[in-house]
């Protein structure tokens, strides 16, 4: 079914959804889905709606001016986007290949609602793997001493293919801080530990020395500090004295398919509402 998202955050008060819910009342709006927080350490409001398209007698342009004046009242930051028109999506590897796999064949399988524009890699390893789905792979290596050059074919690639979302599926590459600017909240990345712990490289190493008893993936945007944005989505695993790190890897991987493609799926459904650095996810 195509349906419009309404997506708001704003400071909380009275009457915003009651003045929400008139206005699509009185358009004939027909809500398949609704859901509200109230933040009340900061607060603020946070509220999305899907409502069937053909309930409503405009389309998105005449909704957005209809809709201005209240949105104007209570300070909203909102967006309404169309369900017929799929978000375009840039994935980014190195060269491991299980978080990519796992999402080209979500994909493949219909199971994430967008178009996979490209896939971006610094080595070809993976090349085979993405053009048998008939996806355009582009080779940008990056010189350790030099990496200006690289990042900007990235830019330009991403601009070249009107993405929406860039996915870092384990490409293991620092984005400049311009880049992050840029798209700030449009670059979603997996971890492969439970944010906050073991921030940077190599933390099923720093997870085993640590002697921990669960291991985890944090799915979260981008921004200039390193593992430090947003986060949209986490999940565990348990494991023991008796694990090494290459058995630790080896869980991590199946957490970390799992925890990028929900995260992914947030997003791609206008799920994720961002506040300062924390997130609201209905």
């Amino acid at each position: 079914m195509r349906t419009f998202r309404l997506v708001i955050a704003c400071p909380d008060g009275v009457g915003i959804v009651a003045k929400v819910s008139n206005f699509l009342a009185s358009h004939n709006g027909w809500i398949t889905e609704a859901s509200h927080h109230s933040d009340t350490h900061s607060g603020w409001f946070f509220m999305r709606h899907e409502i069937r398209a053909d309930s409503l007698p405009f389309g998105l342009e005449a909704f957005r001016e209809a809709f201005a004046p209240i949105a104007e009242e209570f300070s909203m930051v909102w967006r309404i986007t169309d369900t017929a028109q799929k978000k375009r999506v840039v994935l980014m590897a190195s060269r491991e290949s299980h978080c990519l796999a796992d999402l080209l064949h979500r994909w493949h399988s219909d199971e994430l609602d967008c178009d996979i524009a490209c896939v971006i890699s610094n080595h070809n390893d993976l090349r085979s793997m993405v053009e048998w789905h008939g996806i355009p792979y582009y080779h940008v290596p990056v010189e350790p001493q030099n990496k200006e050059p690289a990042f900007a074919e990235v830019s330009r690639l991403v601009k070249h293919h009107d993405a929406e979302v860039v996915v870092l599926a384990r490409y293991m590459q620092i984005l400049p801080p311009a880049l992050c600017t840029e798209y700030a909240h449009k670059v979603i990345n997996i971890h492969h530990s439970f944010l906050p712990s073991f921030v940077g490289a190599k933390p099923y190493h720093q997870a085993s020395l640590r002697g921990v008893k669960l291991i985890g993936a944090t799915c979260h945007y981008v921004t200039e500090e390193l593992d430090a944005g947003p986060i949209i989505e986490q999940d565990v695993v348990r494991v023991s004295h008796s694990d090494s790190i290459e058995d630790m890897v080896r869980f991590g991987r199946d957490v970390e398919k799992m925890v990028l493609a929900r995260g992914l799926r947030y997003h791609l459904e206008d799920r994720v509402l961002v506040h300062g650095n924390k997130t609201v996810v209905f």
